[in-house]
């Protein structure tokens, strides 16, 4: 089956983050999956086949297996819909079950994932040390009305929230220092956050482990954020709005709603947009 490429969580017909989606019978070997994911050079490339009445799933960036990725459900979601029609679809991942929504309209497809549960805890202070020094803040560039947390929703992140939209933009580091910090600590993405208003941030995220500097779209990091705002008890109103990629020329959109019950899983929505098959 060739492997579609559709833009994740796109503003209209533009910008988004690319993933990789193949579908098939049967999940090839886990080796044949790293080297198609490595080939399409995405973040993250999806790999689906039917299992039952659902479909089993498995991430692959160029460089690991990954065990939940947001964007690329969102554009599994996208594709499943051009191929079975617009309705729910269950999926079972290696570590949680969840579920993606796909709806075709027009040039693009509205796609929404059931996220696994959410849960979040303080950072370690001396890896909260050493990934300002990678990144190059200090603590005075921190916000910290949203303390920096170890965060989770499907996988591992560390949320950094910054004091100014400026101090987001000069986030720089080496790939190399970041993807061996970030393999010892278990992180999938580093998340940097500003607050714009109570309801809507702008974020970059570091992707060094699957040999990304930065990614346009998260929606694993957005639904762990989600998540932790909800722990934190901030006055989110019930939904989250995030503009990601900007830096990049790549603007993203991602929404997040948030419930009540601490501990259970986000709803992250956003449109995909196709970009071609290979």
């Amino acid at each position: 089956m060739p492997v579609l490429r559709i833009a994740a969580f796109s503003d209209g017909n533009t910008g988004g983050n690319p993933a990789g989606v193949w579908i098939g019978d049967d999940l090839p070997a886990a080796s044949k999956m790293q080297a198609m994911a490595a080939d399409v050079g995405f973040s993250e490339t999806a790999f689906a086949a039917p299992e039952g009445s659902a479909w089993r799933v498995r991430y692959f960036s160029p460089l690991c297996e990954v065990p939940f990725c947001g964007h690329a459900t969102i554009a599994l979601g996208a594709a499943l819909a051009l191929q079975h029609g617009d309705r729910t679809f269950e999926l079972k991942l290696a570590r949680a079950d969840i579920s993606v929504a796909g709806r075709r309209g027009g040039e693009t497809i509205a796609a929404a994932l059931q996220s696994p549960p959410t849960r979040s805890a303080p950072i370690d202070r001396l890896l909260q040390a050493d990934l300002l020094q990678l990144l190059d803040y200090s603590i005075d560039d921190l916000d910290l009305n949203i303390p920096p947390a170890r965060i989770h929703g499907g996988a591992d992140h560390v949320v950094l929230a910054l004091k100014t939209r400026s101090a987001l933009a000069r986030m720089s580091y080496d790939l190399k220092l970041g993807r061996e910090l970030m393999e010892k600590a278990g992180l999938v993405t580093v998340a940097l956050v500003t607050v714009e208003s109570p309801q809507l941030f702008h974020v970059r995220n570091a992707f060094a482990v699957g040999g990304v500097l930065e990614d346009p779209a998260t929606g694993a990091a957005a639904a762990a954020f989600a998540g932790y705002l909800r722990d934190l008890g901030w006055p989110h109103g019930g939904v989250i709005n995030i503009v990601q990629g900007e830096d990049m020329g790549m603007r993203s959109l991602i929404r997040a709603e948030i419930g009540e019950i601490s501990g259970s899983s986000i709803r992250v929505s956003g449109t995909a947009r196709i970009m071609s098959e290979a």
